[in-house]
């Protein structure tokens, strides 16, 4: 089974272009309490290295590709963001990083709350004793 969830967002468009209506559950899964984009990511750089213990999220590719690859603690997944028409679903305990920005990316990342420095785990051996203790069965 694989950990990529992805969302694909009705394009409405004529001969003047397009539009993406983006909304809380509607197609996004939650209730949109922030928003933020990362650009001019320089060559080589990659991103993220962190989970979240609560959060949901959904990135969308706005301009350009970027490869975002998601673990659980027993596998891991990579899907290439490359359309402002399809976001990536990020939800559960997942540790994520972002590889490969094309020079002209804009990630765009649609969040469920509010920035929480508590809900981040940024250590990867933290997160997979979260993930094991997410997964015992209780006594």
């Amino acid at each position: 089974m694989s950990l990529i969830k992805l969302i694909t967002f009705d394009v409405h468009g004529d001969d003047r272009g397009s539009l993406i209506a983006l909304e809380q559950y509607q197609n996004i899964p939650f209730d949109i309490k922030r928003i933020y984009y990362i650009f001019d990511t320089k060559p080589g750089v990659a991103r993220g290295f962190h989970a979240h213990k609560n959060l949901q999220q959904v990135a969308v590719c706005l301009k350009g590709q970027c490869r975002i690859m998601l673990d659980d603690g027993q596998r891991t997944d990579d899907v290439l963001l490359d359309s402002p028409a399809k976001g990536l679903l990020i939800d559960g305990l997942k540790w994520r990083e972002m590889h490969d920005f094309s020079e002209d990316c804009v990630l765009m990342v649609l969040a469920s709350e509010v920035y929480d420095e508590s809900d981040y785990i940024r250590d990867y051996d933290d997160f997979k004793r979260a993930v094991k203790n997410e997964n015992s069965p209780v006594k």
